[in-house]
């Protein structure tokens, strides 16, 4: 029984030498390719967003193709987060004029408005000459989901024209 025991035990220590020696050798691992512990930079699986800074961000709705009908933003909110507090979006679009048709931005009070594209109890925060030139901020002071779309023609720019998307800011952890 000794000896049977005596064998277990060196082949534990045996186990334990090879694993320290393999650490030793790779001791390098926690840095470049071969980094298995996701360590370094700040970073988690070698994915840093654009997004996660230390400060507030101002994030044009839309990016380049700003606010208009036919864009979809459920998508672009989706593709551009997360989205912090305290971020400012920007809401840029082109006062109303012979060639474009107008727009605002409301924001709608919970998820079935969102969903149903219902304007009854939802809240103007932006006119339609607000959005021309630089635009106008709306900071995310809360953290809450807030639920964005455009009201023109009775929410028929909501429903069919794709203005409509949701964010749910995220608290900004400082490292």
């Amino acid at each position: 029984m000794g000896v049977k025991c005596g064998g277990a035990v060196a082949v534990v220590v045996m186990a334990t030498l090879m694993l320290q020696g393999i650490a030793t050798a790779n001791k390098d691992w926690s840095t470049a390719a071969g980094n298995w512990n996701h360590t370094g930079a700040g970073d988690f699986w070698g994915y840093r967003h654009k997004n996660a800074t230390q400060r507030s961000n101002k994030i044009v709705v839309g990016g380049s193709e700003n606010w208009h009908f036919g864009f979809n933003y459920t998508d672009w909110a989706i593709k551009n987060g997360p989205i912090f507090l305290n971020d400012a979006l920007v809401f840029k679009y082109d006062p109303p004029n012979d060639t474009t048709f107008p727009h605002s931005v409301y924001l709608l009070p919970d998820f079935w408005s969102f969903q149903k594209c219902d304007l009854r109890r939802a809240k103007k925060i932006g006119e339609v000459n607000q959005g021309g030139g630089e635009g106008f901020e709306f900071v995310l002071k809360r953290w809450q989901p807030h639920y964005f779309a455009c009201g023109e023609r009775n929410g028929f720019h909501c429903k069919v024209g794709l203005m409509k998307f949701a964010a749910w800011p995220l608290i900004r952890w400082y490292y």
